[in-house]
């Protein structure tokens, strides 16, 4: 653990406050393993680790274990979209098929950019025919995406898309860029960045180092545990729900963001695309969930799992994404203060928010 609380407003006692609480976490049952990283200002202040990895065999968590990060990878995705857009090379009121023609099939020639980063373009069901084994083959996903029917017009409501929102994102970087998402992040972001040890289609010898998912007692979604407790799941490329990675890792990537775009000398992206990627871009209820949301462009904004605001300025917001049941990584933009909390048990809604915000609310007394 790295800290320097007097310089960056981290007391030393406040941080073994954190420590305490992520271990009774872990005492009282919550998940079996978990991770936790807290960058301020761009400075590693907490790296977190506890528990075991896998309850079948004891192994337990360590600096270097890395956990599956479901639906925490969209924002990373996303993000391959703001480089381009920053770039020029897309724009947020194109079309889809302005880059992939076939996409426009079954009444999608009007989805836009805006709505795919926004979950309002319509499509939220993943198709039948992308099982377990055929959603790491590509061009059957890809096949998939075009051949799907909406059920709702673009931009008419907030429909979360729990896998479609990653295949297309990755289609329009490979057409438009020419390299897959995977090595578009690797090059453009995490190598920058120094993210050595996050993935987007995991190496097959980086396996053993994945703490296995358990689902909890309450887990609404078994079945999805076990399907991205395979090898196969984490070595393919899902852009939506299969990065992996550390606490510390996730976090970084958020300190990028926190500081503008730039940290430690790799220059990401100005900050005035942070900005606009923040404000608030879509509102209410979500008909795939049923919950109120606030949605930047991939981004959750404001999410209770996130803690509480503490600032009252206009970008006075948090950024991030939770992953189903089990994480959440996200940024305070005015405090500067990035946040990754990982666990490898995976909850129902309530109590998965509960112990999330708990850890997140400790961080943010924990600076003011």
């Amino acid at each position: 653990m790295a800290t320097q609380p007097k310089q960056f407003g981290m007391s030393s006692k406040n941080i073994d406050k954190i420590k305490l609480l992520f271990q009774e976490q872990i005492d009282r049952g919550l998940h079996p393993g978990a991770a936790m990283a807290v960058y301020q200002n761009g400075i590693l202040m907490m790296d977190l680790y506890g528990g075991v990895a896998n309850k079948e065999t004891n192994e337990p968590v360590n600096r270097n274990t890395l956990f599956v990060i479901l639906s925490s990878t969209k924002p990373i995705a996303s993000f391959c979209w703001h480089i381009l857009w920053e770039r020029g090379q897309i724009e947020l009121g194109d079309f889809i098929t302005d880059y992939w023609p076939e996409f426009g099939k079954n009444g999608k020639s009007k989805i836009t950019v805006r709505h795919i980063l926004t979950h309002t373009g319509g499509f939220p069901q993943t198709p039948e025919e992308l099982t377990a084994e055929r959603m790491v083959e590509w061009n059957a996903a890809t096949t998939a995406m075009e051949n799907a029917v909406p059920i709702y017009q673009p931009g008419e409501v907030i429909a979360y898309h729990p896998l479609n929102f990653g295949w297309v994102i990755g289609e329009v970087v490979k057409r438009v860029d020419g390299r897959n998402i995977s090595q578009f992040l690797t090059e453009e972001v995490t190598n920058p960045l120094g993210m050595k040890d996050f993935f987007l289609g995991l190496p097959p010898e980086h396996e053993h180092r994945v703490a296995k998912l358990h689902a909890m007692e309450d887990c609404e979604s078994p079945d999805t545990v076990e399907i991205f407790n395979r090898p196969v799941s984490h070595q393919g490329i899902i852009p939506a729900a299969n990065g992996i990675c550390t606490a510390r890792d996730l976090a970084r990537f958020y300190a990028m963001l926190s500081t503008g775009g730039s940290l430690d000398g790799a220059n990401i992206i100005r900050s005035g695309v942070i900005k606009s990627v923040a404000a608030i871009q879509e509102e209410g209820i979500d008909r795939t969930n049923g919950r109120e949301v606030k949605l930047g462009l991939g981004f959750a904004i404001d999410d209770p799992r996130m803690g509480t605001q503490r600032g009252s300025t206009r970008y006075n917001h948090s950024i991030g994404h939770g992953g189903l049941g089990s994480s959440i990584g996200w940024v305070d933009l005015e405090s500067r203060l990035a946040v990754a909390i990982i666990t490898n048990g995976v909850r129902g809604e309530e109590s998965n928010s509960k112990r999330l915000a708990e850890l997140s609310e400790a961080v943010r007394d924990a600076c003011v």
